[in-house]
């Protein structure tokens, strides 16, 4: 019988995680090639994931850049397309690529709106797609939401609180659609507040008033959000389908 750490390797796995140029995205490929994975790597900024795949290459691991614009299906499935001719599989699919945005909603613009929605949910549907269409059972997809999918946090964040929301409604109905019929779990991550280029851009004084609503008064490492992700990847969440998780030191309990 394996031991309980074994439910946690992901040897012989292909992961593929998009946004991984740049913050929560490079602690996840970093994460997951320690677990063991083989990781395809897709962002716009594709010359920013060759120190990502370093990341992965200093882990023991393959890594394969790939450009992906996550609002093209098209786009989408070359990426899916890239892995398999690479590694010959697909196992796992962690959906990080997102855009925030803070804008009073009486300002708002249609096409401010439809670009969020367009990448942190249409985005994440059309890589699923790609992705279910070529994964064996056992495979598990992992789109990561946010607490501002489950509550508010005191900035006027419409079209973000919109495409998290929905990204937990469309984790749930995948779920259902694929976890008997196709033996792939869908689960959602729902963070916190983490260091990363999102919370670089938040005005002086913000995450300062909201720390009093996290109940262990800190924010959090990428490093704890990166092993929720791949506990959800693999053996060790294989009884876990259609659930958010909310990594957040307790904040959507206040």
């Amino acid at each position: 019988m394996a031991g309980v750490l074994d439910l946690f390797s992901l040897r012989g796995k292909v992961a593929v995680v998009t946004g991984a140029s740049s913050g929560l995205g490079v602690a996840f490929a970093r994460a997951l090639a320690e677990a063991g994975a083989d990781v395809v790597l897709a962002a716009r900024r594709v010359d920013r994931l060759k120190e990502t795949a370093l990341l992965v290459e200093q882990a023991g691991q393959r890594a394969l850049p790939v450009r992906l614009d996550v609002a093209n299906p098209a786009e989408a499935e070359a990426v899916v397309e890239a892995a398999v001719r690479e590694f010959g599989r697909v196992d796992i699919l962690v959906n990080n690529a997102g855009i925030g945005t803070a804008v009073p909603a009486l300002r708002e613009t249609p096409e401010q709106f439809t670009q969020v929605i367009d990448v942190n949910l249409n985005g994440c549907y059309w890589m699923a797609q790609a992705c279910a269409a070529v994964m064996e059972p056992g495979s598990s997809i992992v789109n990561i939401s946010s607490v501002l999918g489950i509550t508010t946090a005191g900035l006027p964040q419409a079209a973000y609180a919109a495409s998290k929301a929905g990204l937990i409604g469309l984790t749930r109905d995948l779920a259902q659609q694929w976890s008997g019929r196709r033996g792939i779990r869908v689960n959602a991550i729902a963070p916190g507040f983490f260091t990363s280029e999102m919370t670089d851009q938040y005005s002086d004084g913000y995450l300062e008033s909201q720390i009093g609503r996290v109940l262990v008064n800190r924010l959090g490492d990428p490093a704890e959000l990166a092993a929720a992700v791949v506990f959800l990847a693999g053996a060790a969440g294989g009884y876990v389908t259609g659930q958010t998780l909310a990594v957040d030191g307790g904040f959507t309990v206040t």
